[in-house]
């Protein structure tokens, strides 16, 4: 085929309709209009309603974790985390993050230190903590990336021997599993995602789970402005309660968990095989867990193998209503206020500025077909063969 046929070159879309990369799993109207009824009648649309108690309960048994704590969004969840945890000083995470990670930290008048992630799976370096540590250093805050895990438990050794405290920011790893562990009971709390891109979606919301019972009481007090269960002296609260609203909608989505994630892998598998024969373009799997969710599908993009960089055919997908994201972009250290506050680790985090260069996210979810997915690689295979006149193009 011809370059011409790119809609970059002025040839129509490959799809009619653009494809996100989230998730985007939603019930069927009819289990909407039936739970918001029931809203209603009850009138009662927050502050720790039934519909928030049961989801807590469910989610407690899914995971298989003492204490789950409902919150408004998983932002706010990290920040009640470190305060709950009474973190001060300097907390050491990967910059090769979502960076609403550092501003939780930042938010607690916390000091972000920054690390550098592995090549192959983008989880934080283990290796390269250990020489983080000073006496500083209150916590480690590992990221479990992209349905995978980053050694949790290698973690707790580490933190265990240097007598600092560990939690983790799993926001997209509901569900999966390490060894015969479920992520959710790693370190003194971990803090899942409920946003609509996540496989498990109360369309905005989040949770923190904990075994540890003192945690969960100070959780629970800060969530609320007036506090809530058994009190505990908290510094601070906050209004981070979840509306029964979100409770119904992810206590849907908790039902089609199985059924989604299903339908994750088999999408997942069917990118990994168009993938497989095209040169410069490789697929992240899942790392470090014995089952994974597959929300997400991130791949590696080789500008010598390939011919074009990731942000050229980043470029060169949303022309064909593809929405593929660079994920993540830029690395935490080079955002503000970072990049001002901290400028030494500029020159410090090599594989992670290499990681925001070649990453890219493809959609995955409710919103694709296995034939949209063929026709996507397809493209991709397109563009490889058709590379230097396409890049010659996008030049001019």
């Amino acid at each position: 085929m011809s370059p011409s046929t790119f809609a970059l070159l002025g040839a129509a879309p490959a799809f009619e309709k653009q494809l996100p990369v989230g998730q985007l799993y939603f019930p069927a109207w009819e289990r909407y209009e039936a739970a918001f009824r029931d809203i209603f009648e009850r009138q009662y649309y927050t502050n720790q309603g039934p519909l928030t108690v049961e989801l807590e309960n469910r989610l407690q048994d899914f995971l298989g974790v003492r204490h789950v704590i409902c919150v408004s969004n998983a932002t706010i969840g990290l920040m009640m985390a470190a305060e709950a945890m009474q973190l001060r000083g300097k907390v050491i995470l990967p910059a090769f993050t979502f960076v609403a990670s550092a501003q939780s930290l930042s938010w607690t008048g916390i000091e972000p230190v920054f690390c550098d992630a592995d090549p192959v799976t983008g989880q934080i370096a283990l290796e390269q903590i250990e020489a983080l540590i000073d006496d500083d250093v209150t916590a480690i805050m590992g990221v479990n990336l992209w349905g995978g895990a980053c050694d949790p438990v290698a973690l707790e050794a580490l933190a265990h021997k240097h007598g600092i405290q560990l939690y983790f920011d799993s926001a997209h790893a509901f569900g999966c599993v390490v060894g015969e562990r479920k992520i959710g009971n790693f370190g003194q709390l971990e803090v899942f995602s409920f946003h609509a891109t996540k496989i498990l979606s109360a369309s905005e919301g989040g949770c923190v789970c904990t075994n540890d019972d003192t945690l969960a009481a100070r959780l629970r007090n800060i969530r609320s402005s007036y506090g809530a269960g058994h009190a505990v002296p908290v510094i601070k609260t906050s209004n981070g309660r979840m509306s029964e609203a979100q409770a119904a909608i992810a206590l849907m989505s908790l039902e089609d968990f199985p059924r989604n994630q299903q339908n994750n892998l088999a999408q997942f598998q069917a990118y990994t095989e168009g993938l497989r024969d095209i040169p410069g373009i490789t697929v992240t799997p899942p790392s470090g867990v014995s089952f994974s969710n597959y929300q997400y599908l991130v791949c590696s993009v080789d500008a010598a193998g390939f011919g074009l960089s990731r942000d050229q055919l980043v470029a060169l997908l949303k022309a064909e209503n593809v929405l593929a994201r660079r994920y993540f972009y830029p690395g935490i250290h080079r955002c503000i206020p970072y990049a001002q506050q901290f400028p030494a680790y500029q020159e410090r985090l090599p594989q992670t500025d290499e990681l925001c260069a070649s990453s890219m996210q493809l959609p995955i979810g409710a919103l694709l077909t296995l034939d949209d997915i063929a026709r996507i690689c397809q493209l991709l295979a397109r563009a490889q063969q058709h590379a230097g006149e396409i890049s010659l193009h996008m030049r001019t």
